[in-house]
């Protein structure tokens, strides 16, 4: 991820972002394994069956059936019976939806919320974790930058929600989701999600916690994120203002949040944006 400076002083990214040809791949292989998981076994069988019998009778015993191409046979009868497009067509259409999908409010979000100053600074796969029900849309909006995005929740129909919208937006090739309790952080089957670049916060997971709890999950999540990484603090819950959480981050710097009202870039946009201080900047 860059930082804020780096975005202002290069055009260049350190990383290419991805070509239209990987989104192809990655939709095409999306819908061909959503097909498979919507079908029963048997149905699976069947279109094994299919596939080897269509196999021997283009290759006339030139070559020996293998597992590759057998799969590759029955992705091919998948992408036939699901009529998916070929790349020009896709194209098409791929670049209306992702534009408007990378804009705050085709996911129902303020066009100058918290999130969208950091927007410019993502690099495809940086890494992010969406902490909370209510900060779900920001999920949606990270994955179409090209974010590898984790999103966690306490219950799990928020998670199926967002996996659905996910699926249905072709943005789940970098997305993984879980379900899991924040009392009072996040528990040891969790250890491996570390090295963050962005986190989004929904405060509404701290409502429910004592104070000290609170600090402990704070503590928490910004142990995972590296330094220089950002903090999002989204005004999600009404019983928790993110000026509220700032004494949780002594030692992080806080950006600036500019918001256009009435044709003019006022300071009291809701939300808060935290760097985590870097080796060299405490030293």
């Amino acid at each position: 991820m860059l930082t804020a400076t780096q975005v202002r002083q290069t055009s260049r990214r350190r990383r290419s972002p991805y070509s239209d040809k990987q989104h192809y791949q990655e939709y095409i292989l999306q819908r061909i394994e959503g097909y498979k998981n919507s079908i029963g076994r048997d149905e699976l069988l069947r279109l094994g069956d299919e596939a080897a019998t269509e196999l021997q009778a283009t290759s006339e015993g030139q070559f020996v059936l293998t597992e590759v191409l057998m799969l590759e046979s029955v992705d091919r009868l998948i992408m036939k019976r699901l009529s998916l497009k070929p790349y020009r067509r896709w194209r098409q259409q791929f670049l209306k939806l992702r534009a408007a999908q990378r804009t705050p409010t085709h996911w129902g979000l303020d066009a100058h919320c918290p999130i969208t100053a950091i927007l410019p600074r993502i690099e495809p796969e940086d890494s992010a974790l969406v902490v909370g029900s209510a900060a779900a849309p920001t999920t949606y909006l990270l994955a179409a930058h090209d974010a590898a995005v984790t999103f966690l929740a306490g219950e799990l129909g928020s998670v199926e929600r967002v996996e659905s919208r996910m699926a249905a937006e072709a943005l789940s090739s970098l997305f993984e989701s879980y379900v899991t309790h924040f009392d009072p952080c996040l528990p040891e089957f969790l250890n491996f999600l570390d090295g963050f670049d962005i986190i989004i916060l929904d405060p509404g997971v701290l409502l429910h916690l004592k104070s000290a709890c609170r600090n402990r999950l704070v503590s928490d999540l910004q142990r995972r994120s590296r330094p220089g990484g950002v903090h999002v603090l989204l005004p999600t819950c009404a019983a928790i203002a993110p000026d509220a959480l700032r004494s949780f981050y002594p030692d992080w710097t806080q950006e600036e949040i500019k918001r256009r009202k009435r044709g003019t870039l006022a300071k009291s946009a809701p939300g808060l944006i935290l760097s985590k201080p870097c080796p060299a900047d405490t030293a």
